[in-house]
């Protein structure tokens, strides 16, 4: 098995399992933990997810005259979709928008819409510039969830509490450790993620010793979103999305510790929402520097070049 296949076999691996968990949260979320949303939400959210994803698949198939790539059979067209398939599930999990169903859709829309429309050049040594492809940048459903909070200031984040509403006594144990295991697994095989992870819980500590002094808070009070199953969501299955988040090591430490850095300046300047909305920052601020990165690994005299090349890796031409 080549390198390439190794891969994408790990890739489908880790969606397969990612999927299948979610999708099991949101069960037991709306029939036994507590989830606030209808159960329509997922549903709805699912549909705008999946139409999105085809419909931007069919279009960029059919402009650069090729075969969409969820035609082959029925595993083939299910594996398309499992990305699309966990975004929609993030979003109507953790949105709350009363009875109104099409902000859940929109969300999920632009979530998908985001992994055609903003991506960025990622350079490799061994090709030619015009072979690089291009990646995005911004997780998915983070930004789905964070465009949608900041347009409209009556939607919410779902409550915390919702994830442990009707547990108690060793349930409110065991269920935040299953999902620590599981996710320490499916990063450790499959995304290893386990850096990034390591410094965003490191660095978020760090910030919040740093904010008891600052303000005299209770330290208790400023580790406190540690304790509950959303921190412990966030940490393994959104932080960690392995499409948008550094390879290497170094570069993973220095992401999650941004993102850790970048919230609790957030909360320092009281701004709510801050785990999204740090994410987001932080993917922003990777994105300007792949495509600093593609700009400076292109030689002198490949500089009138560099605009258009820029403008193609934004639309997607050749993608990853």
């Amino acid at each position: 098995m080549t390198r390439g296949n190794t891969r994408d076999a790990r890739r489908l691996g880790g969606l397969w399992r990612f999927a299948i968990a979610i999708s099991v949260l949101n069960v037991l979320g709306h029939t036994w933990l507590g989830f606030e949303q209808a159960w329509a939400h997922p549903f709805v959210a699912l549909a705008a997810a999946y139409s999105m994803e085809l419909s931007i698949e069919t279009i960029d198939a059919f402009v650069n005259r090729r075969r969409p790539r969820f035609l082959g059979g029925p595993r083939v067209f299910v594996e398309f979709l499992l990305s699309a398939h966990i975004t929609g599930l993030a979003v109507s999990m953790l949105l709350y928008a009363n009875e109104r169903f099409w902000v859940v859709a929109f969300a999920a829309a632009v979530a998908i819409a985001s992994k055609a429309l903003l991506r960025a050049p990622f350079v490799v040594p061994e090709l030619p510039p015009e072979r690089w492809p291009t990646r995005h940048f911004f997780n998915p459903s983070n930004l789905g969830i964070t465009l949608t909070l900041l347009l409209f200031p009556w939607v919410g984040i779902a409550p915390p509490y919702q994830f442990t509403e009707n547990t108690n006594g060793a349930l409110d144990f065991v269920l935040p450790g299953v999902v620590v295991l599981t996710g320490t697994f499916l990063n450790t095989k499959f995304t290893g993620k386990l850096p990034l992870i390591g410094a965003w819980l490191a660095c978020f500590v760090v910030q919040a010793v740093a904010r008891s002094l600052l303000q005299d808070l209770p330290l208790g009070a400023a580790l406190d979103p540690m304790t509950g199953l959303a921190f412990v969501l966030f940490t393994f299955y959104m932080i960690t999305d392995p499409a948008t988040t550094p390879i290497d090591t170094r570069n993973q430490v220095v992401f999650g510790a941004s993102v850790a850095l970048a919230y609790g300046l957030l909360v320092q300047l009281h701004v709510v929402f801050g785990l999204f909305i740090a994410l987001t920052l932080v993917s922003a601020l990777r994105g300007v520097l792949l495509y600093r990165n593609a700009w400076s690994a292109l030689r002198p005299a490949h500089a009138p070049q560099a605009t258009v090349l820029v403008v193609r890796n934004m639309l997607g031409e050749r993608k990853e």
